[in-house]
């Protein structure tokens, strides 16, 4: 069989059909549009047996935390009155230490239920452990793909310390060079080994993370009795936050959704000069943004991750202000968790100072810390690749040459994302050359994917 890259990228729908067990065409629509709805209900899990499911693994129903010395400081520096109440959901409590094992363990389940020897996945890390995880517990082979170090061998030490964490947990760990070739490796793999395709991005996934919003919403109506006015997700491919409102609608609670990003803009992604130049692996810009525009390019035909869909605000925090608020957490609260999952705490922090004191805004997920993910190797691994560090306003950060601690916790800011301009951009991926055959159908699915009403999809697509 051919295994050269275009060869194999163009078996890669057949690929993916035997890999999964969803035939995605059947859900696709006349003109743009597909049925999201019909795709989602194909898993078969509802959120009771998807919680049954999670607790055979130990996953899920972990403690809801308020952050009460964290408030008191986000007080001093807010407007009198000002200063919401600030929970955060501690998914560092699952087994592999992060809300990734809810979306793996679905996976797992589903593999090992359609009778799968083993499963694949391309991941830098957290998610990687979580199905090494799930598959250990099940008794499956698993294979982690990870794009791990640039050109010169070089890999930073929080990609490095999830590499070992997979392993630890008995998965073989196949680590590439930054580049095109991820995506073809993972498929090579799936069908030479005959294994289930556990990626981020199917149904199954995604639907993993519904009990992770549906928890939220009765812990939370539990503690306070009442619903949470906002809460924050911490945004990069878009499952995490696609699920967690996923599970906070089917749990009728409807809080303000927003995503947060570490702003890594200037750096591109698939750079080999710019690859150890970021001190954010995941849960940044460089993924954010390009997932809410094309969530589609991905290794599934259509991904079940589509931020857009629930998003009702944007926002991005600088890496030293996450740094600084990873460092507050610890020594304020006394959870030690890893600056990734501390995005959307960061942004938390000032967007709290916005809302008044009665009301409550919720981060929801951890994740665990140790070894190359702590903020000390980080910050020691930015410095030997030139990066300046330094106490001062965050606001003056430049990625890839600067990290700024803020010299005051009132310098921490959430800056909003033009979340129109990221629409219209989804738009236009979407219509493409289409847009003088677009139907009625297909302008309510660019409404769905958008979150927006009629007249502003009409007029962006006018635009184009």
């Amino acid at each position: 069989m051919d295994n050269s890259y275009n060869a194999i990228m163009a078996r890669k729908n057949q690929i993916i059909r035997d890999a999964v067990g969803i035939d995605f065409d059947q859900f696709e629509n006349p003109g743009i549009g597909f049925d999201y709805e019909a795709m989602m209900a194909a898993t078969g899990y509802t959120i009771e047996e998807l919680r049954r499911v999670q607790s055979m693994y130990s996953i899920g129903n972990t403690p809801l935390i308020e952050l009460k010395n964290l408030t008191a400081l986000a007080r001093k520096c807010a407007p009198e009155g000002k200063g919401a109440r600030i929970f955060i959901k501690d998914e560092a409590s699952n087994p592999s230490g992060s809300f990734k094992a809810r979306r793996a363990c679905t996976s797992i389940y589903q593999a090992k239920k359609l009778g799968y020897k083993g499963v694949v996945t391309a991941t830098s890390g957290n998610y990687g452990a979580a199905v090494a995880c799930c598959a250990a517990q099940a008794g499956l082979k698993c294979i982690v793909v990870q794009e791990c170090y640039d050109s010169k061998g070089v890999g930073q030490p929080e990609i490095i310390e999830k590499a070992r964490k997979c392993e630890a947990l008995g998965a073989e760990v196949v680590q590439l060079t930054v580049g095109p070739e991820l995506f073809s490796t993972v498929l090579q793999l799936l069908e030479e080994t005959g294994y289930f395709n556990a990626s981020l991005y199917t149904p199954f996934g995604i639907a993993g993370v519904e009990t992770l919003g549906y928890e939220i919403a009765e812990q939370f109506r539990a503690k306070v009795g009442k619903d949470p006015d906002v809460v924050v997700c911490t945004n990069a491919g878009g499952g995490n936050l696609t699920g967690t409102a996923r599970g906070l609608h089917k749990a009728g609670c409807y809080p303000t959704i927003i995503g947060a990003s570490v702003n890594l803009k200037g750096l591109h992604m698939a750079s080999d000069a710019q690859f150890n130049k970021k001190s954010f692996t995941t849960g940044h810009t460089g993924f954010g943004v390009p997932y809410a525009v094309d969530p589609d390019h991905s290794d599934v035909p259509r991904s079940a991750a589509r931020p857009l869909r629930y998003m009702d605000r944007y926002v991005t925090v600088t890496q030293g202000s996450v740094f600084f608020i990873t460092e507050c957490l610890a020594t304020l609260e006394g959870l030690e968790k890893g600056p990734a999952g501390n995005t959307s705490l960061a942004a938390a922090f000032a967007l709290a100072q916005e809302m008044d004191e009665d009301q409550c805004i919720v981060v929801q997920e951890t994740e665990y810390t140790g070894a190359g993910k702590h903020i000390n190797p980080q910050l020691s691994f930015a410095r030997q690749n030139g990066i300046d560090i330094h106490f001062g306003d965050p606001a003056d950060e430049i990625p890839g040459k600067s990290i700024i601690l803020p010299a005051h916790p009132s310098l921490i800011k959430a800056t909003d994302v033009d979340l129109d301009h990221v629409r219209r951009s989804r738009i236009k991926r979407a219509v493409g050359s289409h847009k003088d055959e677009l139907t009625d159908d297909d302008i309510r699915f660019l409404m769905e994917e958008t979150k927006a009403d009629e007249e502003f999809v009409r007029a962006a697509v006018a635009a184009l």
